[in-house]
């Protein structure tokens, strides 16, 4: 729950942020059109990202005689989300790693890629997939695309402010003064961190929320607390580093379970994933709770 509003108060602050800039910069007609602009570059990526991710990776889709116990564990905590069952893909990259993508319930899919099935065990990849099942169910690609829409237009905004500083403004009183100039690059610089910094926000808050998620769905959150705990540890293998550059695009990095991409400290400010050990301790608390016989109703 307290993630859940976390998200709303989150994407609460950047809609403010949006409607006081588009006043300021560009009075009513001005905002209207950098928001209509970031929509409609957001609308193809909400429909098309799925085949995109899947198809710079290489992936292809398990039959289910390939796998028959895959489909079976997907199929079964699929019933248990309530949610259809995803189509099952296979990304032949040795970084062990797993993502969803698709825009709702009924248009997605889940990867895994080969090195995440040769170091977890079934119990563990259970967890990781229960975890991508809670995305699925949550809509969280809805939930990124709306911040990304209203984020993408804040950036506009900023630039619009930026290049009408330096071009000339609308009216004799505004036109081109100094003052006018800072405030406009300060704008420019200070508002698309700031939106970005609330993009990630969320983003952290959702992992969160699939991670309590997958764990009520699997009923096993040790499950995915082991599961992250291994990934966690080739994540920081100086060889799968190497491998991680090579094989994962870092415009992707934030759909997966653990980001693979070797994170400085200042990098972390803009990280779309929460500290693994954070979610390792939550994970183990709810286990608590869940073998006290906890009620979550």
């Amino acid at each position: 729950m307290v993630n859940q509003l976390k998200t709303v108060l989150l994407l609460g602050v950047l809609t403010g942020m949006f409607l006081a800039i588009g006043h300021l910069v560009a009075g009513k007609q001005g905002m209207i059109v950098a928001f209509v602009v970031a929509l409609i570059m957001n609308f193809f990526a909400y429909f098309f990202s799925d085949k995109m991710a899947l198809a710079m990776y290489g992936a292809r889709e398990i039959p289910y005689e390939e796998a028959p116990w895959l489909h079976q564990m997907v199929e079964e905590l699929a019933r248990k989300a309530g949610i259809p069952k995803p189509k099952i893909y296979l990304a032949p990259i040795h970084v062990p790693n797993a993502f969803a993508t698709g825009r709702d319930p009924n248009h997605a899919a889940v990867a895994v890629t080969s090195g995440i099935l040769q170091i977890l065990n079934r119990d563990e990849l259970r967890g990781v997939l229960a975890h991508e099942l809670g995305h699925i169910k949550n809509r969280d690609i809805l939930i990124s695309s709306i911040a990304a829409t209203i984020g993408g237009a804040i950036s506009m905004l900023a630039n619009m402010a930026y290049y009408t500083a330096f071009l000339g403004g609308k009216d004799e009183e505004n036109n081109n003064t100094l003052a006018n100039i800072i405030g406009s690059v300060i704008l420019f610089i200070v508002a698309p961190l700031a939106a970005t910094l609330i993009q990630m926000a969320i983003s952290r808050s959702r992992e969160f929320i699939a991670d309590e998620t997958g764990a009520k769905i699997s009923g096993c959150p040790l499950c995915l607390a082991n599961a992250l705990r291994k990934l966690e540890e080739m994540a920081h293998n100086p060889e799968l580093q190497q491998l991680a550059s090579q094989e994962v695009n870092p415009g992707t990095a934030h759909m997966m379970i653990v980001n693979p991409l070797r994170v400085d400290t200042i990098v972390k400010l803009f990280s779309t994933h929460p500290p693994t050990e954070e979610r390792i301790r939550r994970l183990e608390e709810l286990a608590k709770k869940m073998s006290y016989g906890y009620n979550f109703a």
